[in-house]
């Protein structure tokens, strides 16, 4: 049927409907020949046209995948199977936006670049959000997404209860034929458009991220309990008598991770790492279960979570709060003074939390020899936490662990969750400490398991490509920086090298950051292939089931194969054929978690700068395109300054240099260069800031300024 319906397309000249082909078909053939069609389009044998006709597929056009949108222009598109993304410059997205199907044409295989030569299918299958507003009588929605050139109208009995002003979930029904007009229909309303918290909720939608449980979710809650029970105790080991705490921020409500150390006599330190036992209460097959898996992750967008799990467990029966006893898995490691893990035990346990910390009391300790009222019992053994963790770290250095300088922007709100300051997140020795503990942990647990031979799930990060790495030192040349990296084997401890070479630089932050983006991004793989930034052979996310459905399954895992002691061939034929899909699914929400992240930042930071219109700051040029340049803020806001707004002279862009330069005058921007501006406009909506290059002149013309 494929090979004849392919014969029947390749055999005319021009593009055929739909009803050509099937009248070139017998009549028992035509039920089948959508579903041939359209593996026909996925195997890139044929394409559709705008037109809807099907015709070859032409083999320069190359690759079909998924387009990733940013908002400064370019985007990604994503070929299934391949390990790098294609690069997408404003100027050849096509008019895609994001999540659509695409067909590219490869313009650079070593630099994977490519340009989108169709929109094979645009995304309107998952749920859009707008504005609800009346024209005419009739009921239309204005996109959030001002990309989908396409109008939106709601029949007056889909409406849902909403009316202007609200901003919904809609569901595209059908496109009316011929027009650019689409029926849907509202699913949900989030609020009206200026509540508190419906800006964040509209962006969280977008990347179908619900703040809402299901029913059947709130139906099993019931059978949940408030407390431990002591049947529940029965086959754990009890900690309950240990020095047991944990370490977090200031507001964290869902705390998953206790820790303990001591000095052994040996001279060898034992350091526990005491995870909430999550996989005890959502069992599989459950609605918590399947909601979980279909989220993927929790949510922290400004000041609002979207919890993978519900508080009630989330902030109640599985938080690791002081005082009262919970059910945790534990991880014991005896580690030597030279960092290696000499010994280790995983097993089922409960605990008692002796304080609640905050990393920013434990700094005060780690860092400034100051203890805090209610924390002296704990110094000491803060203390030689601090000692382990400085020997934990050093063992990684020395593997080849890569250190990126990645600054996280805080948003700090105000009760109605408006941003009132932004600052950098500051990382100090308590945070160091539980990440390298946490680390730990999490490399033992690996090992553990992939020694067994048995189906795991890994958290994976593979090479670097060697293109480019080349480009990313081709580009620190053009800076006038001579790198000395050796190519031919690329390690952890080349991209180390590097960065270490560049400390001094002042683009460091930003060099750091695009090296960064040069690199793979980590994933979720039922496959080890170790962990490169990491300089790790093996893996996992076992410390956070709380927030992230992986580290569930790997506890799902640890029970099966360790405490149950099930290992029978049905049981590993099961995991061998599902931790697939739980990776694939994990690593996609990881993705729009990372993305809905980063828009509701965007957003939050605009709004911030809404009200410092006219201020004058420093910034330091941190992209530089063919549409103007990007200056980032010492508080991590950049913004845009547009090349028709430098009205000094007339700029080109000169790719070679990566640099604007002045017809006239030959002046060049070129990133890492200092300049002052001033705050010219936003659009939070879009999440968009305008700067303008700052001048003395600007003064007199009148324009409010105001050194910052």
């Amino acid at each position: 049927m494929e090979e004849k319906v392919l014969n029947i397309i390749l055999n005319h000249n021009k593009a055929l409907t739909y009803e050509e082909i099937a009248a070139a078909l017998d009549e028992a053939e035509l039920p089948a020949l959508t579903e041939t069609l359209n593996k026909l389009e996925k195997e890139l044998k044929i394409r559709v046209t705008n037109k809807g006709k099907y015709e070859k597929f032409n083999d320069k056009m190359k690759k079909l995948g998924v387009f990733a949108g940013n908002k400064k222009g370019f985007g990604f598109v994503i070929v299934d199977g391949e390990k790098n993304d294609y690069y997408i410059s404003p100027e050849n997205v096509n008019g895609a936006v994001d999540g659509d199907e695409v067909i590219i044409k490869v313009t650079d295989e070593g630099r994977h670049e490519a340009v989108v030569y169709s929109i094979n299918k645009r995304n309107l299958n998952s749920f859009l959000v707008g504005e609800v507003y009346v024209q005419d009588d009739r009921n239309f929605i204005k996109l959030d997404d001002d990309k989908l050139k396409i109008i939106v109208e709601i029949p007056t009995s889909d409406l849902n209860g909403a009316v202007p002003g609200h901003k919904v979930v809609l569901k595209i029904d059908n496109k009316i034929e011929k027009t650019n007009y689409y029926e849907g229909k509202v699913i949900r309303i989030l609020g009206y458009k200026d509540d508190p918290g419906v800006d964040i909720l509209s962006i969280a939608a977008k990347y179908q991220i619900n703040d809402v449980f299901p029913l059947e979710v709130s139906q099993e809650l019931k059978d949940i309990p408030s407390e431990v029970s002591t049947l529940e105790l029965n086959g754990r080991k009890d900690l309950t008598n240990e020095m047991i705490f944990t370490i977090d921020g200031d507001d964290t409500k869902d705390i998953d991770d206790a820790i303990s150390v001591k000095k052994l006599d040996n001279g060898n330190y034992l350091l526990g790492v005491h995870i909430a036992d999550v996989s005890y209460y959502v069992k599989e097959g459950s609605a918590l279960y399947k909601e979980a898996f279909n989220r993927g992750t929790s949510n922290y967008l400004a000041n609002t979570v979207i919890p993978m799990l519900p508080h009630q467990l989330s902030n109640g029966i599985c938080s690791l709060n002081p005082d009262v006893i919970r059910l945790t898995i534990s991880c014991e490691m005896e580690i030597d003074n030279n960092g290696n893990v000499v010994d280790s035990d995983i097993f089922e346990s409960y605990i008692k939390s002796r304080k609640q910390m905050t990393y920013k009391n434990v700094n005060k300790i780690l860092e400034e020899n100051i203890v805090p009222d209610g924390y002296e019992e704990f110094a000491d053994t803060l203390l030689l936490m601090e000692e382990l963790a400085k020997i934990i770290r050093k063992k990684k250095i020395e593997k080849g662990y890569i250190e990126f300088d990645d600054n996280e922007p805080k948003i700090i709100t105000d009760e109605d969750g408006r941003a009132i300051d932004i600052q950098k997140r500051e990382r100090g020795l308590g945070e160091n400490l539980i990440e390298d503990f946490m680390i730990a942990a999490n490399e033992t647990v690996a090992s553990t398991i992939s020694y067994m031979d048995i189906p795991f799930i890994y958290r994976v990060h593979g090479l670097p490509d060697d293109d480019k790495l080349k480009n990313f030192l081709h580009f620190l040349s053009i800076l006038g920086y001579k790198v000395n990296a050796n190519l031919k084997n690329i390690t952890p401890k080349t991209i180390q090298n590097i960065l270490n070479q560049l400390k001094d630089k002042k683009e460091y932050p930003i060099l750091s950051s695009m090296l960064l983006r040069s690199m793979q991004k980590a994933i979720y793989d039922s496959t080890n292939i170790g962990h490169f930034g990491l300089a790790s052979k093996y893996y996992t996310h076992f410390t956070s089931p709380i927030r992230r459905f992986p580290d569930l399954t790997v506890h799902r895992l640890l029970r099966t194969y360790l405490f149950e002691h099930n290992l029978n061939n049905s049981t590993v034929d099961y995991f061998a054929s599902s931790l697939p899909v739980i990776a694939k699914q994990s690593s996609d929400r990881e993705r729009a978690a990372v993305a809905c992240e980063r828009d509701v930042d965007d957003m939050k930071m605009a709004e911030y700068m809404e009200g410092h219109i006219g201020e004058v700051y420093k910034g330091m040029i941190s992209t530089v395109t063919n549409y103007g340049i990007y200056v980032e803020l010492p508080n991590l806001v950049e913004g845009l300054i547009k090349i028709d707004d430098l009205s000094d002279d007339y700029y080109f862009y000169d790719e070679s240099t990566f640099s604007l330069i002045g017809k006239k005058t030959k002046k060049r921007y070129v990133l890492g260069n200092s300049i002052e501006i001033i705050v010219d406009s936003t659009e939070k909506e879009k999440g968009l800031i305008n700067f303008k290059l700052y001048s003395k002149k600007g003064e007199k013309d009148g324009n409010k300024q105001q050194k910052s």
